[in-house]
């Protein structure tokens, strides 16, 4: 079995600037999430953040990336355009993409989905939530129950201003009434894109077993695969033309 390389961008503002978030992550979100991923014998995980040169994802860091998770919030702006317009061309490439919650505004993610993806509902009043699995053949789902039940939650509620997933795995249900599509799979070129919803920073979403199954899940989901070769512009005929359809 061959290793996939994993790599866990998080922004790292809030766990700096906010004592109940660094309270909850004190090594970060990024560092929680890869935590639990460094027990899957079959991944190789690093990490990367915003304040480090290139925000971390340097050409030999997404070179060496065959999954990306994107964790960002606070500082969505902060993100150059050209490491922005680098993941976009690496997830086109086959590298798989894996957002997190708040990284629907980022703009990573409205580049490859090509609309105004920070649009949706919102309310941080720790609601229940229960994440509906849909899909349950889906690889993504394996090991999860008919729903995950989440004590206290960010509320995010439609309409979330997507196009529609080409998959869709998971619909959150909120204490407040509102329903939203939480677990969105896409195909943007040769690359797997996973949007899940659940992770705002004031809870300990990143601790709870369901959710990192979930992300684990995807990153197997999302690894490259070895798809046919395939040739831009001007090719030569694979059969021979007739005489009489040659331009002069």
């Amino acid at each position: 079995m061959n290793t996939l390389k994993v790599t866990v961008w998080n922004e790292y503002r809030h766990e700096k600037s906010n004592p109940q978030v660094a309270a909850i992550y004190p090594e970060g979100i990024h560092n929680a999430i890869a935590g639990y991923l460094k027990a899957d014998g079959a991944l190789e995980v690093t990490t990367a953040t915003l304040d480090e040169p290139e925000h971390g994802l340097t050409e030999e860091v997404l070179d060496n990336t065959d999954v990306l998770i994107w964790w960002g919030h606070m500082a969505h702006h902060e993100v150059r355009d050209d490491i922005a317009d680098k993941v976009r061309e690496r997830v086109l490439q086959g590298m798989g993409l894996i957002v997190l919650h708040s990284g629907h505004g980022s703009k990573v993610f409205e580049r490859l989905l090509g609309t105004k993806t920070g649009a949706l509902k919102w309310r941080d009043d720790g609601e229940k939530e229960r994440l509906w699995v849909i899909e349950h053949g889906h690889p993504i789902t394996n090991g999860l129950g008919e729903y995950i039940e989440i004590p206290k939650e960010e509320m995010y509620g439609e309409r979330f201003e997507i196009p529609a997933p080409d998959e869709l795995v998971f619909i959150s249900w909120f204490e407040g009434g509102e329903v939203f599509r939480s677990g969105c799979c896409y195909r943007r070129g040769k690359g797997k894109l996973f949007y899940f919803r659940p992770g705002h920073e004031t809870f300990p979403i990143y601790h709870q077993p369901e959710i990192l199954q979930v992300i684990k899940n995807a990153v197997h989901w999302a690894a490259p695969t070895q798809g046919a070769k395939v040739a831009y512009g001007r090719v030569a005929p694979i059969e021979p033309l007739r005489e009489s359809t040659v331009l002069s």
